[in-house]
């Protein structure tokens, strides 16, 4: 899980991956704790002694057929006919078998080991998974001696609780409103679902990889870009919550205990596999600060007290073209237009009025002022002189300039 994912308010625990070997890497539970380096040289070794321990078999089995035999051909002669006919059809289809196990075994006449190529070798061992596991399903599949069922519920009350979640709590990059995108959501829960259905691990695997590449691809159509590893993981936590696939924990500890070990090291089924768990891990301790809530809201929505707001639904119809879900929204727009017109209309109106008031106010306020100081203007006690009357040195003035006229 990246540091991205954790900004987003996913919370992984990841001191509890840490590879149990003390290389400093993060194991998985599907690796059984290891990471996958570690988890590889240990299953490389552990195949090294099956190995030897089936090549100690074969030739224990191939030494007591013989002993068998022997001792049967010595003792024939105070047999019955029938019934020396009989042990000796049993002791031959017996050493035919054991000789088909030892050549399985045992080396090529050149001296060294048979090389398979690894195509086949895989093929074979899918085919052997799913004889296997078909005929041993009902015995192995949630035993009464783990407590896989008990888990199963658990996770469903879970999320039964958590129905509430919204794609924006979980910042999920997915448009649900574009057609499809909402069929690539509706095919992911189906192989989600699915699951519980197969028998085979690798069936079991093949569901949750088609369900992860109908999530990128949700996410790529929504965002016309190719998909991140930070938005798949929310989007398959989103997908988990809306699906709530049947006996989740035990389809997980199926394919941990049966599933090729290399299908689950290596490969996008393995990534796919280990995001799953990630996801389950992420639901099972969601709280207020993975949502970014607040203590009171989460519990009152884990309670059934209230739910969040949910966005009203679209006018149009699910099914209608572009072209008038583009009208239905311009339609919106000039509604909206038209009450921002009306709220402004009226706010003028009230400004205007408020004006006139003040004004009136203010006017009254004046007169009463007036009404109780009246002001009371006296006339002057002198009649106003000229500015020069009282000028005497007016007699010794020059006469004024007079204009004249020059003859040119």
């Amino acid at each position: 899980m990246s540091l991205k994912s954790e900004r987003r308010g996913i919370h992984v625990d990841q001191s509890e991956l840490l590879c149990k070997k003390g290389c400093g890497y993060y194991g998985n539970s599907a690796w059984q704790g290891f990471c996958s380096k570690c988890w590889r040289e240990e299953y490389q070794k552990a195949r090294q002694r099956q190995i030897q321990e089936d090549w100690e078999l074969a030739e224990r089995l191939q030494r007591e057929e013989e002993e068998a035999f022997a001792s049967s051909q010595s003792s024939q002669g105070a047999q019955s006919l029938t019934f020396s006919k009989f042990e000796g059809k049993k002791t031959n289809e017996k050493s035919r078998k054991v000789t088909t196990v030892k050549k399985f075994f045992s080396a090529s006449s050149r001296g060294g080991p048979k090389k398979v190529p690894p195509e086949k070798m895989e093929k074979a061992m899918d085919q052997i998974e799913k004889y296997i596991m078909t005929r041993l399903y009902k015995y192995v599949f949630c035993p009464e001696t783990t407590d896989d069922e008990k888990k199963d519920l658990a996770v469903q009350k879970r999320i039964r609780a958590l129905h509430w979640v919204t794609p924006q709590m979980l910042c999920v990059p997915v448009n649900e409103e574009i057609p499809e995108v909402s069929d690539m959501v509706v095919k992911a829960i189906t192989d989600i679902i699915e699951m519980d259905s197969k028998r085979v691990p690798r069936d079991k695997l093949a569901c949750i990889t088609k369900c992860s590449k109908h999530i990128f691809n949700a996410i790529k159509i929504t965002k016309n870009e190719p998909a991140s590893a930070d938005d798949f993981l929310p989007t398959l936590i989103y997908i988990v919550l809306k699906g709530n696939p049947p006996r989740l924990q035990s389809n997980i500890q199926y394919i941990t205990r049966f599933c090729n070990p290399s299908r689950l090291m290596t490969g996008e089924d393995g990534y796919y596999f280990t995001n799953l768990c990630c996801a389950v891990a992420f639901i099972e301790k969601l709280d207020a600060q993975s949502l970014n809530l607040s203590q009171e809201d989460f519990d009152r929505y884990m309670s059934g007290q209230s739910s969040p707001k949910k966005p009203e639904s679209e006018p149009w119809a699910p099914d209608a073209c572009l072209g008038v879900q583009q009208m239905y929204k311009n339609l919106d727009l000039l509604s909206q237009l038209n009450e921002r017109q009306e709220r402004l209309m009226s706010q003028a109106k009230k400004l205007e009025k408020d004006l006139i008031d003040w004004t009136d106010g203010i006017a009254k306020e004046v007169q009463d002022i007036v009404e109780k100081y009246p002001l009371e203007i006296k006339p002057p006690s002198q009649p106003l002189a000229a500015i020069d009357s009282e000028n005497v040195e007016n007699d010794k003035l020059p006469p004024p300039l007079q204009p004249q006229v020059y003859a040119g």
